[in-house]
């Protein structure tokens, strides 16, 4: 096989943002809805833990490196799993953890996505990354939230409660997509604070990066039929 061919099959095999996506969007709904137990969140860190190893190992230039990375995250996201899952691992610890990886995550997707639109430019795969790093941008503030408030002296929200994690993620996307429905709101100024930032982040993000992929990627459709 050619270099060139072989080039070709890496890069077939490579930027499954697809299924990222669909994975964060799992985890989205699966947070929201799912009991506060320590069960939940083992399996909310399975899924990211998921997200990270197909993000990983669809986003290097080389299979070799990317195979290795791949295995070496999916060891220590089984180990984590596990240490959730029989509770050596606290619920505090659990939460750093997440945090990481809600970090580690859309980390890992910017350098795909700008290899894979240098290489390919424009494609349905780089906007399905670039749609689960905002859903990643969400997460990442809802773990910001919970953890100032569990920091703080008194309660997060003004309705008298700090809120756990599906609290903090239903939260978290009324605020990036600016729907502010009014039922959790934040009490002290640092949540004020977060709260504009976040649908800064959120509005500015869909106008300048998404608008532009769509852009480039619906003007890009007619050269490739042709």
């Amino acid at each position: 096989m050619s270099d060139s061919a072989q080039s070709d099959t890496q890069g077939a095999a490579a930027y499954r943002y697809g299924a990222v996506f669909v994975l964060m969007a799992m985890l989205l709904v699966f947070v929201i809805v799912a009991p506060n137990e320590r069960w939940s969140r083992a399996v909310g860190i399975t899924i990211e833990g998921a997200a990270l190893v197909v993000a990983v190992a669809t986003s290097r230039a080389r299979e070799d490196v990317r195979r290795a990375s791949a295995i070496a995250v999916a060891v220590a996201a089984a180990l984590v799993i596990l240490g959730v899952a029989t509770g050596v691992l606290s619920r505090g610890a659990t939460f750093a953890i997440g945090g990481i990886l809600a970090i580690a995550i859309p980390v890992t997707l910017v350098r795909g996505l700008l290899r894979l639109v240098l290489e390919q430019g424009v494609t349905i795969r780089a906007v399905a990354g670039a749609l689960a790093i905002y859903l990643m941008i969400g997460m990442g503030f809802a773990w910001t939230v919970g953890f100032v408030g569990e920091i703080g002296n008194s309660p997060f929200f003004a309705q008298g409660t700090n809120g756990n994690e599906s609290q903090w993620a239903y939260y978290s996307f009324t605020v990036l997509t600016t729907t502010g429905f009014g039922d959790l709101t934040p009490a002290r100024p640092v949540g004020h604070a977060v709260a504009v930032i976040e649908m800064l982040v959120g509005q500015l993000y869909l106008v300048t990066v998404i608008g532009v992929l769509i852009g480039n990627f619906v003007r890009r459709r007619p050269a490739v039929g042709g």
